[in-house]
């Protein structure tokens, strides 16, 4: 199952919650105050290197090696 992160559409919390796939919100509710179908927020993931062994180039400083950006 996958991490989807929502957003309270009431108090504006955003929180992390194991979701069958393709969760809608419709379920659930903030952790915080207890809301009803929170929005579902688009999220970004990473990968640990690409095939060939080289890693993906960081975007700020253009290193293919681990960076603090």
């Amino acid at each position: 199952m996958p991490i989807y992160e929502f957003r309270c559409k009431s108090c504006g919390e955003r929180f992390e919650k194991l979701c069958p796939l393709g969760e809608t919100g419709e379920n659930i509710s903030c952790p915080a105050c207890g809301a009803p179908k929170p929005d579902k927020l688009i999220s970004f993931f990473a990968t640990r290197g690409v095939e060939g062994g080289q890693g993906a180039a960081c975007a700020t400083c253009k290193t293919t090696t681990s960076c603090a950006t």
